[in-house]
């Protein structure tokens, strides 16, 4: 590797690692235009990029942008225009072959892709499709691609580009529009949750031509899959002083409008070479905020929770000393205890310490036998939580009868206030 290429590497790798979007869950593979059967390269369902996925297995991801010069100032960001900082560009030939020799000496699962807006979005997001192109049609590249979308690029970019990619993901940084125009006044809500529109509505047009006739019977080729991982976005958390709540109920918006796979939050670190008096005082990462927003945000995926059910008005903060479904349940003692031989499957969600494989086996074993606090044990339950809020024919571990005593006991379990893994394994 010649010195110039590994300094790009360093420079540009650097540059991306406050991008925290990044996943290939919904991908099982390339399918797009040209696809062969000699393809190298696989895109398992899991979490990327040196992450923890759920059964504990660590993968790794070429996370890098293509280009840290930028034209746009925001206050939060390393690569900012007015940054004196060491600036670099690849190609979309060197980062492609960057990333094939990289797969093909075990170093990485896949690419996630960024740049810095250096000049039209639309000129930037070109670059960014000619590598994913380039890997796919001239390297025979396979494997999982997540690209991000460049704020202000067409509807024609965004078709282009979900034709190569994984997965796309247009980051609307800030919660509110006010904050976006405090410290990042170049870029515009509206810009990109109509980026995000337009991928939902893309989208939606190519899974309505897959599932047409003609498409589905033998012998018929395939219509072209448009970014089969969906689109994700990222939210920075502590950069501004919007409350949980704003951020939860945006989430939910996101999700309900525009089909979003994730949103991912990001604990705001402050930049060390700027002084900037719009930016929080440099205090370190909010992190224990940021995981009890993704343990929030669990909620409304997968135990069906709404905005609302999780934050209020007169509490907008997320309780940094206890989860947000044992702070649900201690505020809701009237709704238990439950009593696991009858309740359906959303009641058991709704239980402190039992997860949806959980509540699945429960509601299937019982189909044979009567349950009982052993056996709930057995199928992953973490009695030490749901202690409190069951009954297995009609018998109690524990009464639900001092809600200020069983705060007390939880919060010292849950390490009052560290940061917690996001699953019960």
């Amino acid at each position: 590797m010649n010195h110039d290429l590994h300094e790009k590497i360093s420079v540009l790798c650097a540059a991306a690692k406050y991008d925290a979007s990044c996943a290939t869950s919904g991908s099982t593979g390339f399918k797009g235009q040209g696809a062969a059967s000699n393809k190298f390269g696989t895109s398992l369902p899991m979490g990327v990029c040196h992450s923890w996925t759920e059964d504990g297995r660590c993968v790794s991801l070429l996370k890098v942008l293509y280009s840290n010069v930028c034209k746009y100032d925001c206050a939060y960001c390393v690569n900012r225009a007015s940054a004196d900082i060491k600036r670099a560009s690849f190609t979309a030939k060197e980062l492609a072959q960057l990333t094939s020799e990289f797969y093909r000496r075990n170093y990485i699962e896949g690419l996630f892709l960024s740049s810095g807006i250096f000049a039209d979005p639309d000129i930037v997001m070109e670059k960014l499709i000619e590598t994913a192109k380039t890997l796919r049609t001239e390297m025979g590249y396979g494997g999982y691609i997540h690209l991000k979308l460049i704020p202000g690029t067409g509807e024609k970019m965004i078709r282009e580009a979900g034709l190569w990619a994984d997965r796309l993901s247009v980051n609307i940084e800030l919660p509110t529009e006010k904050s976006l125009c405090c410290l990042a006044p170049e870029k515009s809500k509206k810009t990109i949750l109509g980026a995000m529109n337009d991928f939902s509505c893309i989208s939606g047009e190519f899974e309505k031509t897959r599932s047409k006739p003609q498409f589905l019977s033998a012998g018929k080729t395939a219509a072209p899959w448009f970014a089969p991982a969906g689109q994700s976005t990222q939210l920075i958390v502590g950069a501004t002083n919007e409350d949980d709540r704003q951020i939860i109920n945006l989430t939910s918006s996101l999700y309900n409008k525009f089909s979003l796979k994730r949103v991912y939050y990001s604990a705001f670190i402050h930049p060390g070479n700027n002084t900037d008096s719009r930016l929080p005082d440099n205090i370190g990462p909010p992190l224990v905020r940021e995981h009890r927003l993704y343990q929030a945000d669990w909620l409304l995926r997968f135990y069906h929770f709404s905005a609302n059910e999780i934050l209020t008005e007169e509490n907008p903060f997320l309780d940094a000393h206890l989860d947000p479904k044992t702070v649900w349940a201690l505020k809701n003692l009237n709704f238990f205890p439950i009593e696991i031989n009858r309740a359906d499957y959303e009641t058991l969600l709704r239980v402190p310490g039992i997860g949806a494989k959980t509540a699945r086996r429960i509601i299937e074993t019982r189909r044979s036998r009567s349950l009982s606090m052993e056996n709930l044990q057995r199928m992953g339950a973490v009695l030490k939580r749901a202690r409190y809020f069951l009954t297995a024919a009609g018998k109690f571990i524990e009464q639900p009868d001092d809600p200020v005593r069983i705060r007390r006991l939880l919060s010292n379990q849950d390490g009052a206030g560290l940061q917690l893994p996001l699953f019960d394994f």
